[in-house]
C-alpha cells in the first residue's frame, strides 16, 4: 500500500477549530497539502483559513456538527468539489462529560456517543466513497488510551473511544479483504495539553485534568502526518500511552490498583468551576481557538514517537537493547551468579 506525499494530498481534517484538530490542519498546510477544514464554529474556522493562507497554503471550510451524518457527508462532498478529490481524512472531534457513570443523564451519555462514535462512524461512511473512487487514501481516526483503558468520571468517553477501536479494526478488515488499497489507523494519544480540559462540561465541582505528565498537541499532529504517509495500523501517541498499553494487557487489575491509589485525585484540578460554567459540550465555545491548554507546566517530550518516525533509529535502539542484555548474560555467566 503506496500513499502519496502530503504535499500531492488533499486532506480533509475535521474538528479543526482548537487544540490537536487545528495544529495538524496547519502542519498539512505548511508541508504543501491542500485542506479542508471543518468543525461546528465558523469564526474559528475562518481564523484558521485566514492563517493558512496567509503563509501561503491552501484551505477551506466547511461548518458541520459531525452528530449529523447530511453534514459530516457535506464536508466530504465539498472536499471534492472544491479540489477535485480526497487523498486523507482525518477524524478528530470529541466532547467530554466528567462525572460518574451515576450522575450522568441517558440524554448526556448518548450525545457523548453520537459525537465520539456515531461522528467518527458518518466520517468513515463518507470518506470511504471518495477514497475507493480514487483507488487508494488514508483514514486517520483519532481515538484515544481511553479505547485501551477506561478512566473514571469518564465513562461516556472511554465507551465512545472503545468502539471506535471496534468499528474500526472490522472495517479495516473488510477493507483488506477487498483488496482496497485504503490505510486505516488508529491514533490513540496519552494526555494531552488541548482545550479540552477547559470545555468539558464537569459536575465535579472543579476544572478537571488529566492525569499527568501531558504532551503537546503537535505530537499528535507530527503522528497524523507521518501516518498520512507511512500505513500504520495503531499509533500510541506518548511514551505514557506505550507503557500503559503494556501495563494494561499485562495486568489490567495492577492499573486499577494504581487508579484508585493516585488517579481519582489526580483528574481534579485545583480550580474551582461549576456545571454552569461555559463549556462546548452542546454549543462550541466561540472565542476559544487556542491549540494548547492550560497544562503546559507538565508537558514532557517524547523519545518513543521520535524513535517511531525514525525506523533506523528505532532498529538501532533495539539491537543496542539486545547487544547489552547478551553482554549482561555473558558477564552473568563469567561471574558464575547464574
Amino acid at each position: 500500500m503506496k500513499l502519496k506525499p502530503i504535499n500531492q494530498q488533499v486532506v480533509s481534517v475535521v474538528g479543526a477549530s482548537s487544540g490537536i484538530g487545528r495544529v495538524t490542519a496547519l502542519e498539512f498546510a505548511r508541508r504543501g497539502a491542500k485542506v479542508v477544514v471543518s468543525a461546528r464554529g465558523e469564526s474559528k474556522l475562518k481564523s484558521l483559513v485566514e492563517e493558512i493562507r496567509g503563509f501561503g497554503g491552501e484551505a477551506t471550510y466547511c461548518v458541520a456538527d459531525v452528530k449529523v451524518f447530511d453534514q459530516v457527508k457535506a464536508i466530504a462532498d465539498k472536499t471534492v468539489e472544491v479540489y477535485g478529490r480526497l487523498d486523507t481524512w482525518v477524524h478528530v472531534p470529541a466532547v467530554g462529560i466528567f462525572a460518574t457513570f451515576d450522575n450522568t443523564t441517558p440524554e448526556e451519555f448518548k450525545h457523548v456517543i453520537d459525537v465520539d462514535l456515531m461522528g467518527q462512524v458518518y466520517g468513515a461512511m463518507a470518506a470511504l466513497p471518495h477514497l475507493k473512487r480514487e483507488g487508494r487514501g488514508a483514514l486517520i481516526h483519532v481515538s484515544s488510551m481511553e479505547g485501551r483503558r477506561s478512566l473514571p468520571y469518564q465513562s461516556a468517553y472511554s465507551a465512545a473511544k472503545h468502539g471506535v477501536e471496534g468499528f474500526i479494526e472490522a472495517m479495516r478488515l473488510e477493507l483488506q479483504h477487498e483488496k482496497w488499497p485504503i490505510s486505516v489507523t488508529s491514533v490513540k494519544p496519552a494526555v494531552i495539553n488541548t482545550p479540552f480540559w477547559n470545555n468539558g462540561l464537569t459536575k465535579l465541582g472543579v476544572k478537571p485534568s488529566g492525569i499527568p505528565p501531558y504532551y503537546q498537541p503537535k505530537l499528535v499532529a507530527d503522528a497524523i502526518l507521518y501516518v498520512a504517509e507511512h500505513p500504520t495500523r495503531d499509533y500510541l501517541v506518548g511514551d505514557i500511552a506505550k507503557i500503559l498499553d503494556v501495563v494494561q494487557r499485562v495486568s489490567p487489575s495492577l492499573v486499577d490498583s494504581l487508579l484508585l491509589l493516585v488517579g481519582f485525585d489526580l483528574l481534579h484540578s485545583s480550580e474551582p468551576k461549576s456545571e454552569d460554567a461555559p463549556n462546548n459540550f452542546y454549543q462550541p465555545v466561540a472565542e476559544d481557538e487556542r491549540v494548547n491548554g492550560d497544562f503546559g507546566n507538565l508537558v514532557i517530550p517524547s523519545v518513543s514517537d521520535w524513535l517511531e518516525k525514525n525506523p533506523l533509529l528505532q532498529w538501532g535502539a533495539i539491537a543496542g537493547t539486545a547487544a547489552l542484555a547478551l553482554l549482561a548474560a555473558q558477564v552473568i555467566k563469567q561471574r558464575g551468579w547464574e
